[in-house]
Parts: C-alpha cells; sequence; structure tokens
C-alpha cells in the first residue's frame, strides 16, 4: 500500500492545512487490492485537503475528499461514475514517546518526531465515500441471470427457470391448511 507520512511535530497552536492531489494515494491501493475502480475528474481524480489542529495530547483532523471514481454497476456490470464529496472529521491520540503500541493507528512517534499516516486515513475516507451498492440507475434491471444479457436492452428469448428436475415432484405435493 502506498505510504505517506507526515511530520506534524512542529504544528501550531491554531493548525495547519495540507492538500494532497497525488492519485497514487489512491491508485496504487486499488490496484494492489484487485479492486474495479477507475478515478476519473478533472485534473485526473481525486483531491484531498486536512486540516490538523493539535488537541491536548491528539490531534483533530478534519478534512474533505472530493473527486468521482468509476465502478462497475452492481446489478448489469456497466461502469458508472460515483460523485465523491465528502467531510469527515476525526481525533486521533498521540502514541506516548517511550510507549510501544500494539494497536497501530494514524499517528505514530520516531524519537521526537511526530507523524500522520496520510496515506491510510485518506484511503480509508475513500472507502468509505464509496456506496456500499453502486447503481448506474436505480431503476437498473440488471443481468438475464439465463444468458446475462443486460435486460435494460429489453426481454430477452430465455425460458422461465423451470427449476431443478429431481425436484419436480415436489410441485403436485399437497400441503393440508391448518385451522384458521
Amino acid at each position: 500500500m502506498f505510504e505517506l507520512w507526515l511530520d506534524i511535530t512542529d504544528l501550531p497552536a491554531s493548525g495547519r492545512e495540507f492538500s494532497f492531489s497525488d492519485q497514487a494515494l489512491w491508485t496504487d491501493s486499488i490496484r494492489e487490492f484487485r479492486l474495479p475502480h477507475r478515478l476519473d475528474g478533472p485534473g485526473g481524480g481525486l483531491a484531498a485537503t486536512l486540516s490538523l489542529t493539535p488537541q491536548g495530547r491528539g490531534l483533530l483532523i478534519r478534512g474533505t475528499l472530493k473527486g468521482r471514481a468509476i465502478t462497475p454497476c452492481d446489478r448489469c456490470a456497466e461502469d458508472t461514475t460515483i460523485e465523491i464529496d465528502t467531510d469527515f472529521e476525526l481525533f486521533e491520540e498521540a502514541p506516548l514517546e517511550d510507549a510501544v503500541s500494539l494497536e497501530p493507528g494514524l499517528l505514530r512517534r520516531r524519537g521526537k518526531v511526530l507523524e500522520l499516516d496520510v496515506a491510510s486515513l485518506l484511503w480509508e475516507q475513500f472507502l468509505l465515500a464509496l456506496p456500499v451498492k453502486p447503481l448506474c440507475d436505480e431503476d437498473c434491471p440488471g443481468l438475464c441471470p439465463q444468458c446475462g444479457k443486460p435486460l435494460r436492452e429489453g426481454p430477452c428469448d430465455c425460458g422461465a427457470d423451470e427449476g431443478d428436475p429431481r425436484l419436480a415432484v415436489l410441485k403436485n405435493l399437497k400441503v393440508p391448511r391448518g385451522p384458521n
């Protein structure tokens, strides 16, 4: 997975804003995990901004992620464009200087240097911004389960599925109804 650690040791108390548009932040992980997504849009895909503000023993992270992704429709497998425009906010507690963390987070200490794992943060926000079931159209009829023809082009010539022929004898089974 693409790595990008940002040194945040000397952030001013008022915070600081950062912008990220390197598409490798997302495309390397898309390729690594063999996901069916592609990035699209002006300038080539996604752009993120992060506002980082020190808060006591941690860091307040506010950000936006904007752009477009192309992914297959969940019903017909045709390419569909997903508009991504999301805001997020989270708080990450900074690890202590001498402590060894068993549970990795977005922040790490390397000696006196405190770093933020920007790549993991932005990858997570990208995945959260994607719909669970991307559709090219809410009324997408999908594909014929028999021949695979896109049903948006009209009905196919496949016959209705008669089911498993070994179970055909059960079609004549009469189930008595209980008292109503």
